[in-house]
């Protein structure tokens, strides 16, 4: 049985699995995406419903991963991933057969997400948290690189299969490829954590878990998982509507998806970047830090609309944001018990998955009311001036807690 020490070699072959199993587990949220026009054809559906599976596999993804992050708790990370490897298995497989779009969105709702995806992505990033001392923001920031490292790799592949061999042969296909990889990967993870030893913040001292910023634990959750939806309402306007945007000022779509693209892929960047800053200031001014410049890009968005100022606020944006969501994982780790960080972690970030769908539809909403994507920016601008409030109200407290006497 391989010891369990942190910052270990395991510790880091442990994470290049975890890595692994996200980037595979996390191409569901692609795939739909890439077939929704043949799917749409196939079912004869307006586009409204034809977008139902990505939502219903959004929320089921938020709601899974608190508890699948319970279920790491108590059993370790293998179950639940051997349980989302399954899931995703059977999901794809009753994709691939639906008869109707119903049946569709109720696949990527329940197997896809609930019980496949889910489990792939809090489980890991709070399992990663106790595997790390010294490297812990790194380490977690390179795990939840794998949400995006999925969103670069399976959408070529998914593509390719869809124009050669159809819509449902491709799930077909990537569900056996769950099936017969996922298992072998989770192996690596059969070990339990290391025993939670009490450590020191990075640029502060060392943190009381009984009471939170001063506050009860419960309490303390609830102001997270708020900051957690408020900065992805703000983090989805960019995301869900950069495309639309540019066609509205006539650049075209073409442009709007090479934006989202630079976005995406320097969100990979922003996050080991800002895994890097974790382990030398803390997850909390990470956070701070993060929201206040995603704010900042937020505002560049409304006084630039030319085309070559939009890439490089599409740019800033990516480099800005992509840390925030990991943070939240660092944070619980510094502030809660050990043992409670895969339930805890999987709230805060089922939250965060909330806000990107409230937000995508949100926009959406104020754009319909009022013909322009500037209001939509303000409210975005609006929700990313709660998370900052929140995060900095909940910094001030950790600073009187740890403050001598």
């Amino acid at each position: 049985m391989t010891p369990a020490v942190p910052d270990s070699r395991y510790a880091w072959i442990r994470l290049m699995a975890a890595l692994a199993l996200m980037t595979i587990g996390s191409g569901g949220m692609y795939l739909v995406a890439v077939v929704l026009p043949s799917v749409q054809a196939e079912f004869g559906v307006a586009r409204a419903d034809a977008s139902l599976p990505y939502t219903a596999l959004l929320i089921g993804f938020g709601v899974g991963g608190m508890l699948m992050g319970k279920l790491a708790d108590r059993y370790g990370v293998m179950v639940p991933v051997l349980i989302g490897s399954a899931g995703l298995g059977l999901g794809y497989l009753a994709a691939g057969l639906a008869p109707n779009v119903w049946v569709f969105a109720l696949a990527h709702g329940v197997l896809l997400g609930l019980l496949g995806s889910s489990a792939t992505f809090s489980p890991l990033v709070a399992d990663t948290s106790l595997w790390f001392v010294k490297r812990r923001g790194t380490a977690v920031a390179i795990c939840a690189s794998g949400n995006y490292l999925a969103g670069a790799i399976w959408p070529p592949v998914v593509q390719h299969f869809n124009e050669t061999v159809g819509w449902r042969h491709t799930y077909f296909g990537i569900g056996v490829f769950c099936v017969l990889t996922m298992p072998f990967i989770a192996l690596m993870l059969r070990p339990r954590p290391p025993v939670a030893q009490v450590s020191a913040v990075p640029g502060g001292a060392v943190v009381a878990s009984e009471r939170p910023f001063g506050l009860s634990m419960n309490q303390a959750q609830l102001l997270l998982c708020v900051a957690g939806v408020a900065c992805c309402v703000a983090m989805s306007m960019p995301q869900v509507h950069i495309v639309a945007y540019c066609g509205d000022l006539g650049y075209g779509a073409a442009r709007g998806a090479q934006m989202l693209s630079l976005m995406l892929g320097l969100g990979i960047v922003s996050r080991l970047v800002s895994g890097w800053i974790c382990d030398h200031i803390g997850g909390l001014r990470t956070l701070l830090l993060g929201s206040t410049l995603q704010g900042v890009a937020l505002l560049l968005f409304l006084p630039f609309d030319g085309l070559v100022p939009l890439f490089i606020i599409s740019g800033l944006f990516g480099l800005f944001q992509g840390g925030i969501v990991p943070s939240y994982a660092i944070i619980v780790r510094e502030h809660f018990p050990p043992a409670e960080a895969g339930s805890r972690v999987g709230a805060v970030l089922m939250c965060t998955l909330l806000g990107m769908a409230l937000g995508g539809w949100m926009s959406g909403k104020v754009y319909d009311l009022t013909g322009s994507y500037h209001a939509a920016f303000l409210n975005g601008i609006a929700w990313n001036a709660l998370n900052l409030s929140i995060a900095w109200w909940l910094f001030s407290r950790a600073r009187k807690a740890t403050r001598p006497v």
